[in-house]
């Protein structure tokens, strides 16, 4: 019984303590330089995109049919 309470007790204090971990590294920060030029390169990839050829139509093989014997 005590060794169920220990190990109770073990796994809430490992719960509690992940939930105070911070989700994201401490070097992301918010830039308003590099939000710029990301929005710039985006803008300048955007007008060069051309518009992909259209595939070609799947070739279809005629399926051969059995012969029809004579009565």
């Amino acid at each position: 019984m005590e060794r169920c309470l220990m190990i109770g007790l073990a796994l809430a204090a490992l719960c509690g303590a992940s939930t105070l971990a911070d989700a994201r590294p401490p070097t992301v920060m918010n830039s308003p330089g590099y939000d710029a030029r990301l929005q710039e390169s985006r803008k300048a990839l955007s007008g060069t995109t051309t518009a992909p050829e259209p595939a070609a139509p799947p070739v279809t093989i005629p399926k051969r049919s059995k012969k029809k014997l004579p009565n």
